[in-house]
């Protein structure tokens, strides 16, 4: 049985989405909450497996509620569920398994669970991680596995990609280093993160140290030089 949470601070939308939820036979005990803060609250007490999260609410908004919950040790998997067809570039961003818009019909629903499920079943660490970017009017996806190395941008990163193309993602940088740690990403300046399986030179002695990855070259923290050593000499690197 699947145990979930449903945030709205519009009553009848909630109450149409438990009715909704209740229909289907694989969901088990099903949380309310009127605001983000008391889903926050709640989710901090009580582990679900999936929080339906309406953006506009008062207070602690939806997406505000979903970067709060990549903290916790076993993060619920997001669907938001909204009228603002306008967010799902955010929404991707911040890892939602799913977008739903109101009024939500009972089979779209149902197919958001289904994606919920099988994202659980194919999940495995290691799993290459796909960030939504916008070119154009379009969003495409680019594979975590293409990105080379990573400049930060203010509150947004730039993905550099081995064709040479650079895509701005809403994400801090501060962000990419914690979840990309574990696929070899490796933070070397406070503007840069690098692949370390795509540096292909290391120059760390003397005044200016710096890596490069193909013929582009990049500096090196000095205070960041012992951490680069190490990894790329546990064999992270140079490749």
């Amino acid at each position: 049985m699947i145990d979930v949470l449903v945030a709205d601070d519009e009553r009848p939308a909630l109450d149409e989405l438990v009715h909704l939820l209740r229909t289907d036979d694989r969901i088990g005990e099903i949380l309310t909450a009127g605001s983000g803060a008391d889903a926050l609250r709640q989710l901090s007490e009580r582990a679900v497996r999936i929080a339906f999260l309406d953006i506009h609410m008062p207070g602690l908004t939806g997406t505000e509620l979903a970067r709060a919950l990549l903290a916790l040790a076993q993060p619920p998997a997001v669907v938001f569920v909204t009228a603002d067809d306008a967010r799902a570039v955010e929404a991707f961003e911040l890892r939602a398994a799913d977008y739903l818009l109101k009024p939500v019909r009972a089979e779209r629903l149902r197919q958001a669970i289904d994606r919920v499920i099988e994202l659980a079943d194919t999940a495995r660490p290691g799993d290459d991680e796909m960030l939504p970017v916008t070119v154009g009017s379009a969003v495409r996806f680019v594979r975590r596995s293409d990105v080379r190395w990573v400049q930060a941008q203010g509150d947004y990163s730039r993905l550099h990609t081995g064709d040479g193309a650079g895509h701005l993602v809403r994400i801090p940088i501060s962000e990419l280093e914690v979840r990309w740690a574990d696929a070899g990403f490796l933070r070397i300046h406070r503007s840069s993160l690098v692949r370390t399986a795509a540096v292909t030179e290391a120059r760390l002695s003397g005044s200016d140290p710096a890596v490069s990855i193909g013929e582009l070259s990049l500096p090196v923290s000095r205070r960041l030089v012992p951490a680069v050593r190490e990894a790329l000499v546990r064999g992270e690197g140079i490749g």
